[in-house]
């Protein structure tokens, strides 16, 4: 294999030969800037950084429902965002927020049986949280169609961040969603149809901790502009169906990091906030470093460690990761600058 290696080449590659491609530094570059990231979702303390309660929380406009219950979530993750139920109410709680030095928000939910976030009734209320506080604003759509884009882009959301799933047997069995891939493809066009701003995710070893639909996820955003891409891993969660299913190994995790890397060679690519804790985490986070990305979310201190010794400028933010598509932007325009 040979330093120009394809996407489908590097996700063929058996382990012990995709390690030596990471050590050969075919991805990583000393001359770069890693953006670490550690917004209000969760508690986060090392000798780089800490993170703050209030500075970049998360918000569900469905409290803590969600139509579909999938095998992986559950609900779970909901019960650690902020409730709201009107658009009064989020406005509310944003200027609330603002008063105790929030800088921005993300906005998410539960799906509907059709796998949209039910965001159409607060868009008013977005736009007025835009124009009063200045706050970024980061919104998890899940399926949307052109219309539904539209009404994000005029209420200026930041970015549309859209989790893309790439086989139909994963939608269904996982998500218990009665849609396909097509429908995640005709949404990702949608929201580059709309002009705005978004963001696609994708989730490693969804299927029951195995690879699956990731590659052929990657390929459906690669048809389109996305702004940056975030790549997560499914972690466990007690109390689900697939609490005791095992995660992707490190080595699954950084194929794809890889893969979307050689595939989108000049878009940011983050690790972001979900993915296995502990020593695992430790040993992705050194993985994705070598496998070429902009950005982490939580990074474990080991990680922190590793890019400082190799050389790499560090930033810590307390935004959300996906902030990385602007402060890409922001960091090219002041190296231009120099110029």
């Amino acid at each position: 294999m040979t330093a120009q290696a394809s996407p489908e080449e590097l996700w063929r590659t058996a382990d012990n030969e995709f390690l030596k491609l990471l050590d050969s530094d075919m991805f990583f570059s000393t001359q770069k800037t890693l953006h670490f990231y550690a917004p209000s979702f969760m508690y986060y303390k090392t000798g780089y950084f800490c993170s703050s309660a209030k500075d970049f929380p998360t918000i569900s406009v469905t409290g803590k429902g969600c139509a579909l219950n999938c095998k992986h979530c559950g609900g779970k993750v909901l019960e650690t965002m902020y409730p709201v139920k009107t658009p009064e109410e989020l406005y509310n709680l944003c200027a609330k927020l603002k008063s105790e030095g929030a800088v921005g928000c993300l906005i998410s939910g539960g799906c509907l049986s059709d796998g949209s976030v039910p965001l159409d009734r607060f868009t008013s209320a977005i736009k007025r949280v835009k124009t009063d506080f200045e706050f970024a604003v980061f919104a998890h759509v899940g399926i949307v169609n052109f219309e539904k884009a539209e009404r994000l882009k005029k209420a200026d959301v930041d970015a549309a961040l859209i989790d893309v799933i790439g086989a139909d047997e994963t939608i269904k069995e996982i998500y218990k969603l009665n849609v396909t891939v097509k429908d995640y493809d005709d949404a990702l066009k949608a929201l580059n149809q709309a002009g705005l701003s978004f963001i696609p995710h994708v989730i490693v070893g969804l299927h029951y901790g195995k690879l699956k639909g990731e590659f052929n996820a990657l390929k459906m955003i690669h048809k389109y502009k996305p702004s940056a891409i975030v790549i997560i891993a499914f972690m466990p969660i007690h109390g689900t169906e697939m609490a005791h299913v095992k995660p992707p190994t490190s080595i699954d995790i950084a194929k794809v990091l890889a893969s979307a890397r050689a595939m989108f060679p000049e878009t940011p690519i983050a690790l972001g906030c979900m993915r296995p804790k502990g020593r695992h985490r430790i040993e992705t986070d050194i993985l994705a470093i070598k496998a070429g990305v902009d950005a982490i979310a939580f990074p474990a201190e080991e990680a922190i460690k590793f890019a400082e010794a190799s050389g790499c400028k560090i930033s810590f933010s307390s935004y959300c990761c996906s902030q990385i598509s602007l402060d890409v932007l922001k960091f090219n325009a002041k190296q231009k600058s120099k110029t």
